[in-house]
C-alpha cells in the first residue's frame, strides 16, 4: 500500500509530548484541524498502555478526518490499535520482518540516512521513506549525519518510493527539500512546539 503521492499526505505531523507538555491526542487532533492528514505518534519513553490508549484515540480522530495514523517504532501498538501503519528506524525491527507481520493493507515507513538504506528498505517492502535529518535537529538523542539538499538528492536517486524529509524543517525550508526531491515533509518541533498547533499546521 504505497503512501499516496498527493497533497493530503505531503505533510506528516509527528506528535511529541515532551516538546509542548500537551498530550499526543491534543497534538494530533489540533494538527488534523489544521489540515494534516498524516499523523505519526512517536513516544520513546511513554508507558505502553498509555501509548496504546493514545493510539486508539488518534486512530478514531484520523478516520473521522479522512487521515492516516502511523505509529513510530512499535509494531505491536500499531497492530493492537488498528493503526494505518508503522514507521521503523534503522535500529528497530527490520523492515523485512515487519512487512509480513504488518500485512499488505498497512503502511510501512522506514527511516533512511543513506542511499543504500533506501534501496534496502524498498527491497524489504517499505511503502515510503523518512529521509533525515535533513538539517540539524534537537529531537533526536543520537542524530545521524545531516543530509542537506545534496543528501536528499542522493536518496531520491536511489529509490522510487515516496520520500518524506524529516529533521530541522521549519516552514521556510520546505521549498528547498521539495526541490531536492522529497515528496513531502515530516515535522515535529515547528508544529507541535508552536503555541497554536492547528495554525502552524495550516501554514
Amino acid at each position: 500500500m504505497p503512501l499516496p503521492r498527493d497533497p493530503a499526505h505531503a505533510l506528516c505531523v509527528i506528535t511529541d509530548e515532551s516538546l509542548s507538555g500537551r498530550s499526543h491526542e491534543a497534538l494530533g487532533e489540533a494538527a488534523l484541524r489544521g489540515g494534516a492528514r498524516l499523523i505519526q505518534l512517536r513516544d520513546k519513553r511513554g508507558d505502553l498502555r498509555r501509548l496504546l490508549a493514545a493510539a486508539r484515540t488518534l486512530r478514531t480522530a484520523c478516520r473521522q478526518a479522512g487521515g492516516l495514523l502511523v505509529i513510530n517504532d512499535r509494531l505491536d501498538v500499531a497492530l493492537a490499535a488498528e493503526a494505518d501503519g508503522v514507521h521503523l528506524g534503522q535500529e528497530d525491527l527490520p523492515a523485512a520482518l515487519a512487512r509480513p507481520l504488518l500485512g499488505a493493507g498497512r503502511l510501512l515507513g522506514v527511516s533512511t540516512n543513506r542511499p543504500e538504506e533506501a534501496i534496502a528498505a524498498e527491497r524489504a517492502g517499505a511503502d515510503y521513506l523518512g529521509a533525515g535529518p535533513a538539517y540539524p535537529t534537537g529531537t533526536k538523542e543520537r542524530p545521524r549525519p545531516v543530509l542537506g539538499p545534496e543528501g536528499l538528492r542522493a536518496i531520491r536517486g536511489a529509490t522510487r518510493l515516496p520520500i518524506l524529509a524529516v529533521g530541522g524543517i521549519p516552514l521556510e525550508r520546505v521549498p528547498e527539500v521539495l526541490a531536492a526531491g522529497a515528496d513531502g515533509v515530516a515535522v515535529v518541533s515547528a508544529i507541535v512546539g508552536a503555541p497554536d498547533v492547528a495554525a502552524a499546521t495550516s501554514r
